[in-house]
């Protein structure tokens, strides 16, 4: 079973990657490929996901998204009510997804596909990074090294902000961003907030942004079952 798309995915042509049209001196640079992703979690575990948004970005447009529900591990599926104020997703919401440890793999072969080098960015990455590596971990499910890096760190260096939270970069950015903490259209901002900088700067490419601004590629080591 495919991993499924999002509702975004029928147009029959790339849409622009936020933040590439409109505002700003000049195209996002044709070199500029990465993946953003954003997951909603359950509970306090950090390895509870219930919900992923993905965005592929290839040439500084999004080319592909891809969105699910899914329920978190099964040793840590509670839905505190905290969470569920956040974000607004329900054991109902999830009740006919797969579970976490089925639909990794999916996720995962999703991210990798164009290249087994790809660069994922999430913005707060820690916290992302954070959910793979708990949530594998309690499922002994696998998971492959992943190269990373993290939009907020991005945007602290580019922008001059009262905050650098989401939707206050993507302000910053010229992103839309209606409803925050919806995995998908977060992925979408942490995206248009990427390619923002990058324009911006003439990096070229996330690498070379992280470059300018003293930082570096991260790297999710993998697990092996």
């Amino acid at each position: 079973m495919p991993f499924p798309a999002s509702p975004d995915t029928d147009a029959p042509s790339p849409a622009p990657a936020p933040g590439t049209t409109g505002a700003g001196p000049s195209p996002a640079p044709s070199s500029l490929d990465f993946t953003a992703i954003d997951f909603e979690t359950a509970n306090r575990f950090i390895g509870s996901p219930c919900a992923v948004g993905l965005v592929r970005v290839r040439g500084g447009v999004v080319v592909e998204e891809r969105s699910a529900y899914m329920r978190p591990p099964r040793t840590r599926a509670s839905f505190d009510p905290g969470n569920v104020r956040i974000h607004g997703i329900t054991e109902r919401t999830v009740a006919d997804h797969p579970v976490f440890d089925e639909l990794w793999p999916r996720i995962e072969d999703w991210i990798l596909a164009d290249d087994a080098d790809e660069l994922v960015v999430a913005h707060n990455a820690a916290f992302d990074m954070g959910v793979i590596r708990a949530a594998c971990a309690e499922t002994g499910t696998r998971h492959a090294p992943l190269a990373y890096a993290c939009s907020l760190a991005l945007a602290r260096r580019g922008y001059d902000l009262p905050s650098y939270a989401l939707p206050r970069a993507a302000e910053a950015a010229g992103v839309p961003l209606e409803r925050h903490h919806d995995a998908l259209e977060d992925a979408r901002a942490c995206a248009g907030i990427v390619v923002d900088l990058v324009r911006r700067s003439g990096a070229g490419t996330v690498g070379a942004l992280l470059a300018g601004c003293g930082l570096s590629v991260r790297r999710l080591a993998p697990r092996l079952p």
